[in-house]
This record gives C-alpha cells, structure tokens and sequence, in this order.
C-alpha cells in the first residue's frame, strides 16, 4: 500500500512497535486498546467514535471507481432476483456494508446474505452476487471470466455525488491526552509517507509488481484511484455515509461538524 512507502525509505516510527495484521484485525485491536493509533474500517470508526479521535491526513478512499470493492454476479444487476442469496466476505467490511446498502437501498432487492471464503468460486457458488474486496476483487476487476462487475465505490459516488471513505487512521483519545507528542509525531510521518509515494509512484509500483500478483500497468491504475487523505468532499462522504448506516448497523451519531479529529496543532 502506498500509504506505507515512506515509512518504509526512511525508516520512520521506528521507535514504536509496529503491527502489520489484516484490517479486520487492526480495527478490533484498536478498539479494545490492544493497539493505541491505527488504520480502521469507517463502520468500525463509526460504532466506536467515543473513544476515538481522527488522525487528520491517512484514509482509504476514493471518487469513483476503487477496483478493489466490487459486487461479483452470474447476471447483470437488472436481472437479479427479488431476494438474490448474496455472499460476503464478511459482516465488518465497510464494503460490506456499503454492498448492502446499494442493493437494498439503491436497487430495492431483499438479499438473503451469508459469509463464505473470500474466493470467487466459493463466493458464487449456490450464490446470486458476492461483495469481493481486496486482492480477488482487484482480480476479478481485470479477469471477470463471464461474470458480472460493479465497481461499489463507483456507485456510491453516481448515488450521492461523494467520495466513498473505506478506512480512517485513528488514536484512542485516552492515549492523545497522555502523549499528544507521540501523536502529533506519527500524524506527520504518515502524512510525509503518503507524499513521497507520490513523488515515488513508479517506485511504489515496481516494488509492489515484485509481490503483487498484478501486472505493473495493473497496480499502477489502482494506486491511481486511491485516494489517502480527507478532504471536505470526502469528509461530506463520510458523513453521508454515517446516516445511512444507521440503517443497517448500530453507530454513534456524528455532530454536523463531525468527525472528531485529534488537534495536530498543538
């Protein structure tokens, strides 16, 4: 991921003790303090946003298509079922969420959903649709083999006219009043990361090809779509986002002025 490339090439945050573990894994570990500043899905950030404080500048995001969050059908999305069975890769993605709410919401289906392997065969098989993220999504995206593609952050941006946030980066508001310092420091060396990926794109691209199991063509259309920071359009996106899910999950109520973010300025 991009958002790390400058950590990496100039060795900063060293000091702390760094965690790498799968997203789901992060937000929980954050939530329940096992970890102190992290990334975590927006629906995640969401029900827990009484403990947490927004860092300003790390995010996942984007204003249109991602690639990477898709809903995967054996028919085009005007054919599905009144109530398609629907397979998830899980019930805490914000993907998830933001599937469910396009397939209720936006095209008035009533799914029946269950949790399969993150696996395109296992996800369609007995299945009508499945929300694929990450990696297989991205596979898919560029190898669909006769299935049926819709881009979700592509969707939310034609429903709402907004950027579509999937992750934020988050300290415990307990751990910013005791070491605001700290903070403030991580803060700066995720933002100064995040604009070196930039400056370093194809650097970033050839390194990850080495890796990745994606053409560097692949990779390179996907950073491109990535979005790392919150502007106010993205801010708007989340908060849309926050009064629609109120619908389907249990979260706190944002302030207008909503988020809360941890004072960098200090």
């Amino acid at each position: 991921m991009p958002i790390y490339w400058g950590l990496a090439r100039t060795g900063a945050l060293l000091e702390f003790e760094l965690r790498r573990d799968a997203p789901d894994e992060l937000s929980r570990l954050l939530v329940e303090g096992d970890l102190d500043i992290g990334p975590i899905t927006l629906v995640e950030y969401l029900k827990h946003s009484d403990d947490l404080l927004l860092i300003p500048d790390p995010a996942v995001a984007a204003d249109g298509p991602v690639l990477s969050v898709n809903l995967v059908s054996k028919v085009p999305l005007a054919d599905l079922p009144a109530e398609p069975r629907v397979s998830l890769a899980s019930f805490s993605r914000t993907g998830v969420l933001l599937g469910k709410m396009l397939l209720e919401d936006r095209y008035g289906r009533r799914p029946e959903y269950r949790v399969t392997a993150p696996d395109v065969e296992s996800a369609l098989d007995g299945a009508d649709a499945a929300v694929l993220i990450g990696d297989e999504a991205l596979r898919v995206h560029h190898d669909p083999q006769g299935a049926h593609v819709l881009d979700l952050a592509a969707e939310w941006k034609d429903w709402t006219g907004l950027p579509m946030v999937f992750a934020v980066w988050a300290v415990r508001r307990d751990y910013a009043e005791a070491h605001p310092g700290l903070v403030k420091d991580v803060h700066l060396a995720f933002r100064d990361s995040v604009r070196l990926s930039r400056a370093e794109i194809d650097a970033v691209v050839a390194s990850a090809a080495r890796w990745e199991p994606f053409a560097p063509a692949a990779l390179a259309e996907y950073f491109d779509r990535l979005q790392f920071g919150l502007s106010e359009r993205h801010l708007a996106g989340l908060r849309e986002f926050a009064s629609r899910a109120a619908r389907y999950t249990e979260v706190k109520d944002l302030s207008p002025e909503g988020p809360e973010f941890f004072d960098s300025d200090i």
